[in-house]
């Protein structure tokens, strides 16, 4: 109950900070509505929340979160669950964001996974992964350490979420017409540095 006591008490900080501070802030918000203009797909690692990260105020990014910020490739099968492409869609096609930012980072759980080839029975995860289970993967997977591996397979799952990106039909057409821009970063835990990761190698 402590660790719960802490989240309601920095709600309370929250609270005072921006309904009894500035209440201007969220009285903008509501009156005009959310305006960001980026959309930062990051992963759900409680230890790279890109509004610290980021240092933003409220309003000012759009976020999608999930396991290895990955980006599924456009898929046109309304049979299936779409949560990460549809906030995609909103933060394209509603919100009119000028740049989408895939934040990945290291020592992360997700891609240590596919790097390791582990199968825990995790139907979810395991299915979810696949996305950035390519050929360019596999092959450092093939001829790196594991710990070599990892890294580099962090910042090629960051590419491997950028093309996809690229794959919805409103993104390549807002990046062709130049009213888009993709950006790919990576953060190190241990040294808090950010690389600026390219589409291309």
């Amino acid at each position: 109950m402590v660790k719960i006591a802490k989240l309601l008490q920095g709600y309370q900080d929250f609270y005072k900070q921006y309904f009894v501070e500035q209440p201007e802030i969220y009285q903008t918000l509501v009156r005009d509505g959310q305006a960001p203009r980026t959309l930062v797909i990051a992963c759900s690692d409680s230890r790279v929340d890109p509004s610290i990260l980021l240092n933003t105020n409220p309003g000012d990014i759009f976020v999608i979160r999930n396991v290895a910020n990955l980006v599924p490739p456009f898929d046109s099968d309304m049979s299936h669950c779409h949560g990460t492409s549809a906030a995609i869609e909103y933060a394209v096609k509603h919100l009119n964001v000028e740049n989408i930012v895939v934040l990945g980072h290291s020592h992360c759980g997700g891609i240590n996974t596919l790097v390791s080839a582990h199968k825990h029975d995790h139907t979810f995860i395991d299915t979810w992964l696949n996305i950035a289970d390519t050929s360019e993967i596999r092959d450092i997977c093939a001829n790196h350490t594991h710990e070599v591996a990892c890294n580099l397979c962090e910042k090629e799952a960051i590419r491997v979420s950028m093309a996809n990106l690229m794959t919805f039909p409103f993104i390549n057409e807002a990046v062709f017409n130049k009213t888009l821009d993709l950006h790919g970063w990576y953060f190190n835990l241990e040294t808090g540095a950010l690389e600026i990761i390219a589409l291309d190698n």
